[in-house]
């Protein structure tokens, strides 16, 4: 996993812990002296109405030290706090309306994670699904009343009925089934010409995640499962999902796609090989197979199988 691949969050092997980012550092987040104290030396990242953060000339994060937005009506108590660098250095996030401060662009959190560093982008997948949840909880679900900000920007509390509000992520499951030889992909009708990825969805209530993986497969495919176990999972802030990676083996049949998908079919190890080659050549766009992107735990999950099938392939050469 390199530096520019932020969203992976997955291990590289057994045992191994994802890349550190910051220290969200919850224990600060009830102190509101101590926010106020940070915020003069902070690195904030400023994210306009869409959710794009400003950028400097270079495409890179425009995140100004706290002490430079003074002019504008915000300040640690209108921004959220996101964490601690390992030097100690806090950032925050804030809209950038409510910032006296101008740059030459904006970004958004996709590109983001393809061309910032893995401290930086990370922050900003943070941010994006804070300021999402943000927008959407300025008034209390139960009475309607105004929300007022809390603990650092991860509490709203009603100041009508005092409910507390705090921020949620949807956990959805995608999964890499396989008959032993193939792996099933599907696509969407919307993603560009050959395009094809392993089969996901959302978690449903008082479902687990192995009875949603079950029910998904079946749902989309038309294949019902053995087994399935976890391997790994990924935040997808688009705008505020958890993913949650699976292998799963299929009990033996022919896919059918859902409504969901435009076509689902298996593939063999040469043809994603041969997928993943013409990739790296740049030859992909007129391929009858063009893989997920590299950010994304779907293909993850696809290197993973493949690189299990040409280890079995190898010992049992070998043998």
């Amino acid at each position: 996993m390199s530096a520019t691949q932020p969203f992976a969050f997955v291990p590289t092997g057994p045992g191994e812990l994802p890349a550190a980012t910051l220290d969200r550092a919850d224990r600060l987040r009830t102190d509101d002296a101590a926010l106020d104290a940070l915020w003069a030396d902070a690195r904030v990242l400023l994210l306009d109405a869409e959710g794009r953060a400003l950028v400097d000339e270079h495409g890179l994060p425009a995140a100004p030290r706290g002490v430079e937005l003074s002019g504008g009506a915000g300040g640690s108590g209108m921004a959220t706090f996101l964490g601690l660098a390992a030097d100690g250095q806090a950032w925050f996030s804030l809209d950038a309306e409510l910032a006296a401060y101008t740059a030459p662009g904006t970004l958004d959190v996709r590109s983001a994670a393809a061309a910032w560093p893995m401290q930086e982008a990370a922050a900003f997948a943070q941010a994006r699904a804070m300021q999402h949840w943000h927008q959407r909880h300025r008034h209390c679900g139960a009475c309607g009343a105004h929300n007022r900000v809390e603990r650092g920007g991860w509490l709203r509390r009603c100041g009508g009925c005092g409910i507390e509000h705090y921020p949620r992520t949807d956990p959805a499951v995608i999964v890499a089934v396989s008959d032993g030889e193939r792996l099933l992909l599907g696509r969407q009708a919307g993603w560009p010409a050959g395009r094809y990825s392993v089969i996901a969805g959302f978690v449903e209530p008082g479902e687990s995640l192995e009875q949603a993986v079950a029910r998904e497969v079946e749902e989309e495919t038309g294949l019902a499962i053995a087994r399935c176990h976890y391997r790994a999972s990924q935040p997808w802030p688009f705008p505020g999902t958890l993913m949650l990676g699976f292998f799963a083996d299929a009990i033996a049949g022919e896919p059918r796609p859902s409504d969901e998908l435009e076509d689902v079919r298996w593939f063999d190890v040469d043809s994603i090989a041969d997928a993943r080659r013409r990739e790296q050549a740049g030859d992909d766009s007129k391929a009858a197979l063009r893989l997920s992107p590299s950010l994304s735990i779907s293909r993850w999950l696809l290197e993973q199988w493949l690189l299990e099938q040409w280890l079995a392939e190898r010992m049992a050469a070998a043998s």
